[in-house]
C-alpha cells in the first residue's frame, strides 16, 4: 500500500511506497523469496529473502542510474536491478562527492506566527529566561575533579527540599591541558550549561592549576548573578566537600524561591536529534518531529537541529528554506566546514551509515540524510549557529555538531534547548542534562524497551490516525515542559555530557 495522504498517514500493510516517483518500496515485515506484493495494481514477486525495513525494487533500474526513494536519489545502481530484487549495499553505491558549490535563490520567505493562547508551566528566571526544571547543577572546569563533584552532588541531594528537582553533576575529561579551539569549545559548552535556565542554581568547581582556570572561565560568563552562580577553587580550601556543601545550601535557598507559572509556548525551545537509525526513521519518527517543529515555530517557538554529517546529501532541502542570503551562506559553511573537517583527517566524507543503520535498512548517506532533514519539517531556517553558540532567534535553527549522540545532545542543551527530542530505531538509554525524550520509529522497539522510550511513533504504521498521534505528541511536549511528565532519562538518572575534541593536548 502506498502513502495514503500527503499529511503522512499510512495503513498497516506489507510495504510502504513513500513517493509516487520512487523506484523502491519499504517492507514492513520479513519477506521470503517467492512472496508477492501488489504495488500500484501490479503484482511483484520478491526475488530474494528480504528483511523488515529493507527495500524492494518496483521498477527495473539500469546500472549507474539513480535509485529514487522519498522522490530523491539515494544512490547509484552498481548493476542492473530487476523488479522484485532486494535493494541494499550490495547493489547500490553513494552518488555523493566532496565540497560542492551552491547558489542562493531569493525566495522572499517569512515565518507567519499565528496568534494563540497556549501556555506551559515554567520557571521565570531573574534575567527573563525560562526554565522547565528547577535543578542545581555542578559544573567542573576540569575533568580531574569529576569524583569530587560527584560526591558534592550526592551530598547536595541530602540538602534539597521539594522545591528543587535535584542536584546534578556532569562528568567530562576536559579542561586540563587543552589548547586553542579545543579549550574554547570546552569553555563554550560549559558556559552554555552554566547559563542554562533549567538550572536554578549552579556551583562551578575548579581545581586551581588547569588551563581552564576559574578566572578565565568567569570572563566568558559575564554578567554573573552571584546569587545563582557560586564558585569553588578546591586547591584554595582545606575541606572542599564541606565548603561545597555550604555553597549548595545557599543555592538551594535561592532556587526554592522559584515557582512554576504560566509561560507562553513561544518561549519554548526544543532540540531535534538523530538523523536516522533504521529505515522507518524517515517514515514515522522524523516526520513526526518535523510536524511538531512546524507547529511550535508557527506558535512563535524555536526548534534547533544538529548532526551536520547526517545532512550530507539532502542539505539543499534546508538551503532552499533559508530566510536570507546570510542564513543561506552560513548554512553552506555549516556543511562544507564539516566536510573539510573529514578531509583534514583523511577520512571518507560519506563513510556512513553505520553497521546498525545498514542492518535496519538504511543503505547510503543520501538515504539517511533524506530521513534526517525531515526532523526540521518545512519551517524557514532563521539562524545558523556555530558549535557552542546560544540560540537567540525564534524559528528553525541549525547548529554545528557531529552525529555522535552524546556530543549532539550536549550541544543542543548548551544552545539553550529546554528538552531534546531523540528519535531512535535501535534504542539507547542515554540522556543529556535536559529532558531527553526518546521517540521510537517502530513498535517492536517501544514494546521491548518501554523503560527507555517515551513515545512510540511506530503507531503511525498501525492504522492510527496520524493527526491523533501528532496531538498526543504535542501534549507530551507541553506536559514535559510543565513538569507533569519526566523523561525516562531523568527518572533513570541518565544525565551526561560530551564535548567535541579536535586538536592537540599538552
Amino acid at each position: 500500500m502506498s502513502k495514503l495522504k500527503e499529511y503522512g498517514e499510512y495503513s498497516m500493510c506489507e510495504f510502504i511506497k513513500i513517493n509516487v516517483k520512487d523506484d523502491v518500496v519499504v517492507l514492513l515485515d520479513d519477506s521470503k523469496m517467492g512472496d508477492t506484493i501488489k504495488v500500484d495494481d501490479k503484482a511483484i514477486q520478491i526475488l530474494q529473502d528480504t528483511p523488515k525495513g529493507h527495500k524492494i525494487a518496483i521498477k527495473n533500474i539500469d546500472k549507474d542510474n539513480d535509485v529514487l526513494k522519498y522522490g530523491y536519489s539515494i544512490g547509484k545502481a552498481k548493476e542492473d536491478i530487476k523488479v522484485g530484487q532486494w535493494v541494499h549495499s550490495h547493489n547500490i553505491k553513494t552518488g555523493l562527492d566532496g565540497i560542492l558549490e551552491y547558489k542562493f535563490e531569493s525566495n522572499k520567505l517569512e515565518n507567519n506566527v499565528k496568534e494563540n493562547d497556549i501556555y506551559f508551566k515554567g520557571y521565570v528566571r531573574e534575567n527573563g529566561d525560562i526554565g522547565i526544571r528547577n535543578e542545581i547543577w555542578i559544573i567542573n572546569t576540569v575533568g580531574c575533579i569529576n569524583k569530587t563533584c560527584a560526591i558534592l552532588a550526592r551530598e547536595g541531594n541530602k540538602l534539597i527540599n521539594d522545591k528543587v528537582d535535584g542536584v546534578h553533576h556532569f562528568e567530562h575529561p576536559h579542561g586540563c591541558s587543552q589548547l586553542g579551539d579545543d579549550l574554547d569549545n570546552t569553555r563554550k559548552i560549559l558556559s552554555g550549561l552554566v547559563n542554562h535556565p533549567n538550572a536554578a542554581g549552579v556551583l562551578v568547581v575548579g581545581l586551581g592549576c588547569e588551563n581552564n582556570t576559574l578566572e578565565s572561565f568567569k570572563a566568558i560568563l559575564e554578567p554573573i548573578n552571584n546569587n545563582r552562580v557560586k564558585f569553588l577553587n578546591i586547591q584554595d580550601v582545606e575541606n572542599e566537600i564541606e565548603e561545597g556543601k555550604k555553597l549548595i545550601s545557599e543555592l538551594v535557598e535561592y532556587a526554592s524561591k522559584f515557582e512554576r507559572e504560566d509561560v507562553h509556548i513561544s518561549k519554548l525551545k526544543i532540540g531535534l536529534k538523530c538523523g536516522g537509525s533504521d529505515a522507518f526513521s524517515g517514515i514515522t519518527a522524523n516526520p513526526l518531529l518535523g510536524r511538531l517543529s512546524d507547529e511550535l515555530v508557527s506558535l512563535g517557538g524555536t526548534s534547533i537541529q544538529t548532526e551536520v554529517p547526517e545532512m550530507f546529501g539532502a542539505e539543499t532541502i534546508l538551503f532552499e528554506r533559508s530566510l536570507t542570503e546570510e542564513v543561506f551562506n552560513n548554512s553552506v559553511d555549516l556543511i562544507n566546514d564539516f566536510k573539510k573537517y573529514f578531509i583534514r583527517y583523511d577520512q571518507v566524507i560519506y563513510e556512513n551509515p553505520s553497521p546498525g543503520n545498514k542492518k535496519g535498512g538504511i543503505t547510503t548517506l543520501e538515504e539517511k540524510s533524506l530521513g534526517c532533514v525531515q526532523k526540521g519539517g518545512s519551517a524557514i531556517v532563521t539562524d545558523v549557529l556555530k558549535y557552542g553558540e546560544k540560540s537567540t532567534k525564534n524559528g528553525l535553527n541549525l547548529i554545528s555538531g557531529p552525529g555522535n549522540d552524546q556530543i549532539a545532545v550536549t550541544v543542543l542543551a548548551a544552545s539553550g534547548a529546554h528538552m531534546v527530542l531523540f528519535t531512535t530505531g535501535r534504542g539507547t538509554p542515554f540522556g543529556g542534562v535536559v529532558p531527553t525524550l526518546k521517540i521510537s520509529t517502530n513498535s517492536d522497539l517501544y514494546n521491548n524497551k518501554k523503560h527507555w522510550i517515551d513515545f512510540n511513533a511506530g503507531q503511525i504504521l498501525e492504522n492510527k490516525d496520524a493527526r491523533k498521534v501528532d496531538e498526543e505528541f504535542f501534549n507530551l511536549i507541553v506536559n514535559t515542559a510543565s513538569g507533569n511528565y519526566f523523561a525516562h532519562n531523568e527518572v533513570n538518572g541518565y544525565k551526561e555530557i560530551a564535548i567535541l575534541k579536535d586538536g592537540v593536548t599538552l
